[in-house]
């Protein structure tokens, strides 16, 4: 069994689209794992939906929309792991007050990679036949395949570092297939945005923006129950509002790469 793990965003578009097109071997599937719609970018979800599923399907290739069941059957999302109340779990990569570093975080594990485990194991994934998963690392970013530990059921590939493809070659390989560029891939309150994007954000997604404010408050509300130091979503120690001012108009060649900080490989930063 090969799989792609797809994570809605460039590059593993990309290797969506060549699976169609037999560039890269026989595909049999490729995995969203939806941390939840109420914590991935609604306009991810938007793509993999109302774009790739329908398009892939066209072309003999199924995208399954994989979501956290728990053992009673209900749904669990990331943003309501974060706010259920009596919660203590910080699983996202919440930034320190003091250093302004990351903290350890369990949201690619539980919602990702497990996810995907989960369902190769139920189709048929096991230690004595591992399914080789297609992982959407390209050459600017290749330093990332060597931090993903594979579990014993699987078989990590990463086919456009064979094939020597930069993110720009995956931009040009979807424009030609007739494809939008898929929009940045991210949970929306991910810690790793840059200040710019929250200011982008702010200006352009305010509700999305002011959500991930008041998550950013009730987690520190928790810890101040606690006795502990608050956190935060940015490096900067203080409220998000507070850090990321309203941007204004973008000037052209000015800004950062938008997709800079992405899930697009379908293993968020692992």
């Amino acid at each position: 069994m090969r799989v792609i793990s797809y994570g809605g965003g460039v590059q593993s578009t990309a290797l969506c689209v060549l699976a169609t097109q037999g560039k890269i071997g026989t595909v049999d599937a490729a995995l969203f794992a939806n941390v939840g719609d109420d914590s991935e970018h609604p306009a991810t979800c938007t793509y993999v939906r109302e774009v790739m599923q329908p398009w892939c399907a066209e072309r003999g290739l199924d995208v399954h929309e994989l979501q956290r069941t728990k053992r009673d059957g209900s749904v669990e999302t990331l943003y309501g792991r974060l706010m259920k109340e009596g919660s203590r779990s910080l699983p996202i990569p919440i930034r320190m007050p003091d250093s302004g570093a990351p903290g350890r975080r369990s949201c690619t594990a539980d919602f990702k990679v497990k996810v995907i485990g989960k369902w190769l194991k139920a189709h048929g994934a096991s230690t004595a036949t591992p399914a080789t998963v297609l992982i959407g690392f390209s050459t600017d970013e290749a330093h990332r395949a060597s931090n993903r530990k594979p579990t014993n059921y699987e078989i990590p590939e990463h086919p456009l570092l064979d094939l020597n493809y930069h993110r720009e070659h995956c931009k040009r390989i979807i424009e030609r297939a007739g494809l939008p560029v898929p929009p940045k891939s991210a949970c929306y309150f991910c810690p790793f945005h840059r200040p710019k994007l929250w200011s982008r954000m702010r200006r352009d997604e305010p509700v999305l923006f002011w959500k991930s404010v008041e998550l950013e408050k009730t987690l520190n509300e928790r810890r101040d129950l606690l006795g502990k130091d608050h956190v935060y979503l940015t490096r900067f120690g203080k409220p998000l509002d507070q850090a990321c001012p309203v941007m204004q108009d973008d000037l052209l060649g000015f800004l950062e790469d938008p997709d800079a900080d992405t899930c697009d490989d379908g293993y968020c930063w692992t």
